[in-house]
C-alpha cells in the first residue's frame, strides 16, 4: 500500500481509520527511518487536518493549527507525543473552545500522548518571552491547517525575537543544557542511556539547531545530520520493540533493539549510538565555544573597540609552539604553518594546547586531518616526545584527544584505537568506554611521573594497557602483542619497547595478587617478581596498578587496596634487589589482637572488637585531589578472635549476613599464642558496613555467633526465611560465577580462587561448602569490586598438607555447585 493509499483510508474512515492506516506504517518492513517518520507526520497532518476542517466547516479564518517541537520538525517516532498548538486572533473564545474539544479528544481516545495549547500570537509570544523551552518549541513551528496568514506571522515575530534576545537568551540555553547533562551524564558512556536528554542527545541537537536559528553561531555541520537521524533511529526501533513511548536504552532491550535494526548485536548498537553522541557532543562544545567568543566581543562598547582597534579589535595571537599560537582562547596554527610539509604538528599542536590549557581550534585540526602527511615508521623522536608531552598534560589532555579524534587523526596516528575507540565495557565498575578508560588513565599516570625514572614508559603504558580489548582472547595477551608493535613503530627501542610489553601484559598483576594472594607466602612473592623482571618495572607497574585503578571508577581503589599493593611492591623489590625470600612468618599480632586472643583463649569463646575507621591518604602530594579533600571512609573494622576450631567463617560470614552488614573485605589467619601457650586463635579481620540502618551492638553479635558456633542458632533457616518474605528484585542476569584452582600459588596449600556475583550471605555459603568438603580454611583473602566478589581462600588437608589435584578440582567444582544452586 503506498503513502497516497494510507492517507485515503485514514479520510474515509475518520478516526478509526486513522488507527488502521498508523498500524499499518508502523508495522509494514518496507519502510523504516527517515522515510516512515516523514510519512507518519504527512498521516497525522492529514488526520490532524480532517478534524480541524470539520470543526470549522472549512473556513478557518482567524484560527490555524500548528505542529511545534518534535512533530514541528516532522520526526515522529512510533510512540511520540503530538505537541500541538491551537492559535486563535481572540475574536471569538467560545468557538474557539469548542473548536480544541473536537481535536483534543480524538487524540486522547486513540490513546496518543498530546502537549497541547490554546493561544493567541499575543499570547504565544509573551509565555516565549518567559518560558525558553516554550520559544524553543515554537522555532519549529509548522502550518498544519486552518489561517496560514496567522502561523506565518506568529513564526516571522518569535524568530525575530530570538534574534534579537539572542545575547540573553542563548546562555541561558547553555545553562539549561548544562543541568540536564549533569543530571543525566553522557550519553556516550552510559551502559543505559537515554537517547534524548543525556549530553550528546536530541535535545542536545536541537539546542544546536537553536543556536544557528538565532544567527549569533553556527554549529559545525559535518555529520550532524546523520548522527541526528541515528539516534532517530535507534529511538524509533526503541518504541517498536517495547511498545512504549521511551527514550530509555535499557539492558534488556538492547539485543532486540539491534535486532530490528540490523544490527550485530548490543554491543555494536552501543557503539553506534556511543559513535553518534561523541559527533553531537563536540559539536556543542565548539558551537558554545564560539557562542561565548561572540558574546564576549559584543560586550566591548564600539567606542572602546575603536579606540583600541581603530575601528576593529584584533585578538593577539601569541606563539605556543613551531606553528602553533594562541588566538581567541584556542590553540590555532600559524599563519606560516605548513602541515603539508611537516608531519609533526599534529602532534606538536595537541601537545602545545594540552600543555596551555587550551582547546584545539576546530578549524586547525581540520586542516591538519586534510593536509598532513603521514608520520614515517619508526616515529622521529620529536614525535614521540610530542606524543608523550600531550599525553603528560593532565586533565586538558581530555579535551584536545577528542577533538583529534573528531577529525579521525587519532587513528591515523596509532591504527589499532580504532578497534577500542568507542567499545562499550559491560561492567558497572568502569565509567568509561575502553578508548576514553585509556585516555583517563593517562591523565591519573600524569600525577605520578615523579614517582618513576621513565614517566614516558608510565605515560605511554597508561594509554596502551587496554588496547587489547579489541580483540577476542585475554585483552592483556594481546595488548602485548599490539604494544611491541606499537611502540617499535612510535621509535622505542628494543629494550624500551619490552619493559612496556610487560607493563601491558601484566598491569593487572599487582592488584590481584595483592587482593588475592597469601602476600607472607614465598611463591606469591617470587612469582611477581619473575614477572616484573627488574625494579625500574616493579616501579613504572605499582604506578599504573594505581594510575589504572583510579581511571576505572571509585569502586576500583581505595586505600585498603593502596596499602595491599604497596606491601606487595616493597616485598617484591626486596627480592628483585637481591634479598633473600624466607618462608613465611606469622605477622606480629598487635596489642589489641594479643589482648583478644588471650581473651578468647581464657574464656573459650568467642571475643570481638568493633569500631569506625577512617584513613587519609597516604601521600597527600600524590593522591587524587578528590580524595585529600577529606579521610577515605573504610566503613567499620570488626576483629574477632575464636578458639581454633571448625565452622568458625562460615558462622561469622552468617551471622553479618542476618545482621544485614555488607563483608568489604575479609581477612581470616591462625595467630600463635604468646609465652609458648599450646593451641592457637583464629583471628578475623573484616571490614563491614551496614547495608542499611545502624550497625548493631558488638553485644548481640557475640551472643549470635557463639549460637552459632555450638549449633543452637540455625543460620541457613534464618537467611531462607528473610530471602522468602522479602525476595530480591531480579536485575540484568550475572554472568555464572567460577570456581577454579591457582596451581603453584602457594607452596604452603592450595588456593582456590572464587569469582562471583556479590550477594548477602555469599561467604556464609562459600564457608559452608568448604566445611562440607572437609577441608581447612589456612587463611583467606575477600573482597568485594562493585558488584562483583572475588575471594581467593588458601586450603589443607585436616592434617595440615596441600590438596592433591583431583581433590583440589572435587573442592572447586563443589564450590561452584553450590553457588549456582542458589534459588
Amino acid at each position: 500500500m503506498t503513502s497516497t493509499d494510507v492517507t485515503k483510508e485514514a479520510e474515509d474512515s475518520g478516526p478509526g481509520g486513522y488507527a488502521a492506516a498508523r498500524l499499518r506504517l508502523l508495522t509494514e518492513g518496507a519502510r523504516s527511518g527517515p522515510p516512515r517518520r516523514s510519512a507518519l507526520a504527512g498521516l497525522t497532518d492529514d488526520w490532524l487536518s480532517g478534524l480541524f476542517d470539520a470543526g470549522t466547516g472549512g473556513s478557518g479564518r482567524g484560527v490555524s493549527l500548528v505542529a511545534v517541537g518534535g512533530y514541528g520538525r516532522g520526526e515522529l517516532s512510533p510512540r511520540s507525543d503530538l505537541d500541538l498548538l491551537l492559535l486563535h486572533d481572540g475574536s471569538d473564545d467560545t468557538a474557539v473552545a469548542a473548536l480544541a474539544d473536537r481535536l483534543w479528544y480524538p487524540v486522547w481516545d486513540l490513546g496518543l500522548d498530546l502537549d497541547h495549547s490554546v493561544r493567541t500570537p499575543a499570547q504565544a509570544r509573551k509565555t516565549a518571552g518567559e518560558d525558553l523551552k516554550v520559544q524553543l518549541g515554537l522555532l519549529d513551528a509548522r502550518h498544519l491547517a486552518g489561517d496560514l496568514g496567522l502561523t506565518a506571522s506568529l513564526r516571522t515575530t518569535v524568530l525575530a525575537d530570538w534574534r534579537n534576545q539572542a545575547p540573553k537568551r542563548l546562555p541561558e540555553l547553555r545553562e539549561l543544557c548544562a543541568e540536564r547533562a549533569e543530571r543525566q551524564g553522557e550519553l556516550q558512556f552510559l551502559l543505559e542511556p537515554d537517547l534524548k536528554e543525556a549530553r550528546g542527545g536530541l535535545r542536545d541537537a536541537t539546542a544546536l539547531r537553536a543556536v544557528a536559528a538565532s544567527w549569533l553561531a553556527d554549529a559545525p555541520r559535518e555529520g550532524l545530520a546523520d548522527a541526528r537521524r541515528r539516534l532517530l533511529d535507534v529511538r524509533d526501533a526503541l518504541h517498536l520493540t517495547t511498545g512504549r513511548a521511551t527514550d530509555r536504552l535499557a539492558l534488556q532491550e538492547q539485543d532486540q533493539v539491534a535486532a530490528e535494526l540490523g544490527l550485530l548485536d548490543a554491543d555494536t548498537l552501543l557503539r553506534q549510538v556511543y559513535e553518534t553522541a561523541r559527533v553531537i557532543a563536540y559539536a556543542g562544545d565548539v558551537t558554545w565555544r564560539e557562542v561565548g567568543r561572540v558574546l564576549r566581543s559584543r560586550s566591548v562598547r564600539p567606542r572602546l573597540r575603536a579606540m583600541l582597534g581603530a575601528g576593529k579589535q584584533t585578538p593577539e595571537r601569541s606563539p605556543l609552539a613551531e606553528g602553533v599560537v594562541e588566538h581567541d582562547g584556542e590553540a590555532v596554527l600559524a599563519r606560516t604553518a605548513r602541515p603539508e610539509r611537516d608531519p609533526v604538528l599534529p602532534l606538536r599542536a595537541a601537545a602545545a594546547a594540552a600543555q596551555a590549557g587550551l582547546p584545539l581550534s576546530r578549524h586547525a585540526v581540520r586542516r591538519l586531518a586534510a593536509t598532513t602527511r603521514p608520520l614515517p615508521t619508526p616515529w622521529p623522536a620529536e614525535a614521540r616526545e610530542q606524543l608523550v608531552t600531550l599525553l603528560g598534560s593532565g586533565r586538558p589532555t581530555v579535551q584536545v584527544w577528542e577533538a583529534l579524534e573528531a577529525e579521525g587523526l587519532v587513528t591515523r596516528l596509532l591504527p589499532d584505537w580504532e578497534r577500542v575507540r568507542c567499545r562499550p565495557q559491560r561492567n558497572a565498575v568502569h565509567l568509561w568506554t575502553v578508548d576514553r578508560h585509556l585516555i583517563e588513565t593517562a591523565v591519573r599516570a600524569a600525577g605520578f611521573t615523579r614517582r618513576v625514572h621513565r614517566p614516558d614508559l608510565l605515560l605511554v603504558a597508561a594509554l596502551l594497557h587496554d588496547i587489547g580489548k579489541g580483540w577476542p582472547g585475554d585483552h592483556s595477551v594481546a595488548g602485548e602483542t599490539i604494544a611491541r608493535d606499537v611502540a617499535a613503530r612510535i621509535g622505542f627501542d628494543r629494550a624500551d619497547t619490552a619493559v612496556l610489553a610487560t607493563l601491558v601484559r601484566h598491569h593487572l598483576l599487582l592488584v590481584e595478587t595483592a587482593t588475592r594472594r597469601d602476600l607472607d607466602d614465598p611463591a606469591t612473592v617470587r612469582a611477581v617478581a619473575d614477572a616484573v623482571g627488574s625494579e625500574h618495572t616493579l616501579e613504572l607497574l605499582h604506578a599504573l596498578t594505581e594510575a589504572d585503578a583510579l581511571a576505572t571508577g571509585p569502586a576500583a581503589w581505595s586505600s585498603w587496596r593502596g596499602s595491599l599493593v604497596a606491601d606487595l611492591v616493597k616485598r617484591v623489590s626486596g627480592v628483585l634487589a637481591g634479598g633473600p625470600l624466607e618462608e613465611p612468618e606469622a605477622a606480629a599480632p598487635t596489642a589489641e589482637q594479643e589482648r583478644l586472643a588471650v581473651e578468647a583463649f581464657r574464656t573459650r569463646g568467642p571475643v570481638l572488637a568493633l569500631r569506625a575507621q577512617t584513613e587519609p591518604p597516604a601521600d597527600p602530594a600524590s593522591a587524587d585531589p578528590a580524595a585529600v579533600a577529606g579521610p577515605e571512609p573504610l566503613g567499620v573494622e570488626l576483629l574477632i578472635a575464636v578458639p581454633d576450631q571448625e565452622g568458625v567463617l562460615p558462622a561469622v560470614a552468617g551471622v553479618l549476613a542476618m545482621h544485614r552488614l555488607t563483608v568489604r573485605t575479609a581477612e581470616l589467619r591462625s595467630l600463635p599464642l604468646p609465652d609458648g601457650v599450646e593451641g592457637s586463635v583464629l583471628l578475623l579481620d573484616w571490614r563491614v558496613a551496614a547495608e542499611y540502618g545502624s550497625l548493631p551492638q558488638a553485644a548481640r553479635l557475640r551472643a549470635d555467633l557463639v549460637r552459632a558456633l555450638d549449633g543452637t542458632l540455625d543460620i541457613a533457616a534464618r537467611l531462607a526465611e528473610r530471602d522468602a518474605a522479602h525476595p530480591r528484585r531480579r536485575g540484568v542476569e550475572p554472568p555464572p560465577p567460577r570456581v577454579t584452582v591457582a596451581p603453584a600459588a602457594s607452596q604452603l596449600a592450595t588456593v582456590i580462587e572464587v569469582r562471583a556475583q556479590d550477594a548477602p550471605g555469599l561467604l556464609f555459603r562459600l564457608g559452608r561448602a568448604l566445611e562440607a568438603a572437609g577441608v581447612r580454611v589456612r587463611s583467606a583473602h575477600a573482597s568485594t569490586l562493585g558488584s562483583n566478589a572475588v575471594d581467593a581462600f588458601y586450603v589443607t588437608g585436616p592434617e595440615g598438607a596441600r590438596l592433591p589435584g583431583e581433590e583440589a578440582g572435587d573442592v572447586a567444582r563443589a564450590l561452584e555447585e553450590a553457588l549456582r544452586g542458589r534459588p
